[in-house]
């Protein structure tokens, strides 16, 4: 069986000229001659920016590129048309697609509605910091130009526990909707702030039954005119979890299938939320890695200083391997996002080889380090800055190694500080399978590591062009593994050159 490698397939300022989902259609051949099995598509419904939204302002789960919304009919990305051949494209390569889904919040209201709130402290959003009050609040969403196509529901303050504007006033707080079902936010996993339920725009209240079954709707509406594979959760932290849980049974059941879920749960300090989070979930959503994200920041920043043998200490993928999808960056840590922490790119190449090339974890590559990346947009300060993401050519050349050798079993070999590697011994499914790994923070480094028997008398030479010499395994099915400073070196056999 091929090793799962899935790739984000987009970032926050995707501005090439051709629309992502003709990029997707022409790319999937590609994408699958690199290994990659699974692709995490954007948010494809109109949001409240209409074609310029990235898609996490989500204003129309119905509107896929389709209705004359929000000051365009096309998304960011194209048409619904588009859309489903960019899914199709995917899944005739044997690929599968999986949908951005946004259940938090929804923003670009239609209309005002007079509301009953109480502010809360932003610090603690259980303390109510007001007696009841009246404001006027973007919480209707009647979808004007869809006229009730797919769906005649209507959206209202009923269905939103919190806002952050009263239009009447012209003022910024977090105010808690006095609604049917009560006042405060709902139980989440997130106790940051107190209860991080309010993240942003209308939050909505899963313990509105009416709200929880039309998004049941909508899931088998996307389903059934998508036939999309999986899903990636946005911002799971913020929303009740036994929401999610009965999201996916009604979609499970019905389609008498398991989805591939995977869940954002960003987190970057404390591990045990997230074990708790597969606890709640009952291992049913595999769950970004950003633990193992923040100790490839921090090494990167850190340099010679930085214990590589503690690169895996508290992370996702040292704990719950089987839940753990690994990524190096994403669109919320690139360069001027609120969560940047991007990594620096002499590291990035050695950050890859350890999600790609071990057997823990599902990989998750970032549409940069393959396509690159330019584009200006604003700092903290409100200076305009220019960045430029550059195309890293280890990436894809470790993707293809990942899907033709790294199989069988693992030995680790992590007893230096700044120099660390690791053997795969290979398996008899996989022609020429079998690797080695050695990477250094430091200097140029080393490792005597043992492969395996079978590879005796047999040349290894490094696959990333690194390295000029050759190595031949010993009787013991060992070798002396090399790298260059700062720099990784993978070692696969020489008669699979070319690959």
């Amino acid at each position: 069986m091929q090793n799962q490698t899935l790739i984000q397939y987009f970032h926050w300022y995707y501005n090439d000229t051709q629309n992502l989902w003709v990029k997707v259609v022409k790319e999937a051949a590609y994408l699958k001659e690199i290994g990659v099995t699974g692709v995490w598509l954007p948010p494809a419904y109109k949001a409240s920016t209409g074609a310029i939204s990235v898609g996490y302002d989500i204003y129309d789960l119905f509107d896929l590129g389709e209705f004359d919304q929000k000051g365009s009919i096309n998304t960011k990305y194209g048409s619904k048309q588009e859309y489903l051949e960019a899914i199709q494209a995917l899944q005739q390569q044997g690929i599968i697609a999986m949908a951005d889904i946004v259940f938090n919040h929804k923003a670009g209201a239609d209309e005002v509605e007079k509301v009953k709130v109480r502010t809360v402290n932003p610090e603690n959003r259980n303390e109510f910091t007001s007696d009841v009050f009246e404001i006027e609040a973007w919480t209707k969403f009647t979808f004007p130009n869809r006229k009730g196509k797919y769906s005649t529901f209507t959206w209202d303050h009923q269905c939103f526990s919190g806002v952050d504007w009263a239009e009447d006033r012209k003022e910024t707080a977090i105010y808690s909707i006095q609604n049917f079902v009560g006042e405060g936010f709902e139980e989440v996993p997130s106790t940051e702030l107190g209860n991080y339920d309010y993240l942003m725009f209308s939050d909505i209240d899963f313990r509105n039954r009416a709200v929880v079954e039309e998004l049941k709707y909508w899931g088998e509406w996307v389903v059934d005119n998508t036939h999309i594979d999986g899903f990636r959760l946005d911002a799971v932290k913020h929303i009740n979890p036994e929401f999610i849980k009965e999201w996916l049974e009604h979609l499970d059941t019905k389609y008498d299938k398991q989805f591939f879920i995977v869940a954002e749960d960003w987190n970057v300090d404390n591990y045990e939320s997230q074990l708790e989070y597969i606890k709640l979930m009952e291992g049913r959503t595999q769950i970004f890695d950003s633990l193992l994200h923040h100790n490839f920041f921090i090494a990167s920043k850190e340099g010679n200083t930085f214990d590589m043998r503690t690169i895996l200490n508290n992370t996702l993928v040292e704990m719950a391997p089987d839940s753990a999808v690994t990524f190096v960056d994403n669109h919320d840590s690139q360069p001027l996002q609120a969560l940047e922490s991007y990594v620096d790119f002499w590291f990035r190449p050695i950050a890859y080889a350890i999600i790609l090339l071990r057997t823990q974890g599902i990989p998750c590559l970032f549409f940069p380090d393959l396509y690159g990346g330019i584009y200006d947009d604003k700092d903290k300060e409100g200076d305009v800055v220019h960045v430029e993401l550059a195309i890293l050519p280890e990436v894809e050349i470790m993707s293809k190694i990942r899907a033709a050798f790294a199989y069988g079993e693992q030995h680790d070999y992590f007893d230096h500080g700044n120099c660390i590697g690791w053997t795969r011994s290979g398996d008899d499914d996989h022609n020429n399978s079998g690797l080695a790994v050695v990477l250094s923070n430091s200097e140029e480094g080393y490792k005597t590591m043992q492969i395996g028997k079978n590879f005796t008398g047999k040349t290894f030479i490094d696959a990333l062009g690194h390295r000029p010499q050759e190595v031949v395994i010993d009787d013991k099915g060992c070798a002396e593994f090399h790298c260059n400073a700062g720099s990784v070196s993978v070692w696969i056999l020489k008669e699979a050159e070319g690959f």
